[in-house]
């Protein structure tokens, strides 16, 4: 029983520290956007807006995509 126990709050704990990655992840993602925008709308520069959006989200993917 106590082992089945350990099991279970192994596979919880996991499951917490992955869903803390992703919201991890989200917001990140959310300020990258929001910042974007940012520069394209009001700062009236559409091209590094754009490429900041791009290259800022293939950052994150590979960064999360190596740590995780």
């Amino acid at each position: 029983m106590a082992e089945t126990a350990q099991h279970d709050f192994r596979q919880h704990q996991d499951t917490y520290n992955s869903f803390n990655k992703l919201v991890l992840f989200t917001i990140l993602w959310v300020v990258l956007l929001l910042s974007c925008m940012a520069l394209g709308l009001v700062g009236h520069i559409p091209v590094l807006a754009t490429l900041g959006g791009i290259g800022g989200t293939i950052a994150l993917l590979l960064a999360f995509a190596i740590l995780g």
